[in-house]
């Protein structure tokens, strides 16, 4: 990959980060850390949330993407960089309340969109985070 003559992760369109499929913290923070300019501070700011409002989540890397789930019961959030976004997405969506803004092709997914410079209602995010991690998770 051209990431490892330069040191630098390979960012694919839209600058998200092109990270191996793997599981586990390390992944999750390769990613992170790759996130191009504003992007890179969210992903931790999101990534800490995840683990102070559902310890013991299980994290992985997969289809350049970090995925939050519970042991044995799927995956409940992913998030992905877009040119001047970042799409949460919550797999059991529309069992949030309130359900998240952005609809899906897939009937029971819902997105949400950080842009540069908007104001995170943590308290919200936290409290759906907590409502997805507590649902059937998506197996991928």
């Amino acid at each position: 990959m051209g990431g490892e003559k330069t040191g630098k992760p390979v960012l694919l369109s839209g600058g998200n980060p092109q990270i191996a499929k793997e599981y586990g913290d390390g992944p999750v923070k390769a990613y992170i850390a790759a996130m191009p300019g504003w992007k890179s501070d969210i992903g931790r700011r999101l990534d800490a949330l995840v683990e102070k409002t559902v310890p013991g989540v299980c994290k992985a890397v997969k289809w350049n993407s970090p995925f939050y789930g519970m042991e044995g019961d799927g995956w409940f959030l992913s998030y992905h960089c877009f040119a001047k976004y970042i799409k949460l997405t919550f797999f059991r969506g529309t069992s949030l309340d309130p359900v998240p803004p952005v609809a899906s092709r897939t009937p029971e997914t819902r997105y949400f969109h950080i842009n540069e410079g908007d104001e995170l209602d943590e308290a919200l995010l936290a409290d759906w985070i907590r409502q997805a991690s507590g649902l059937p998770g998506e197996r991928m």
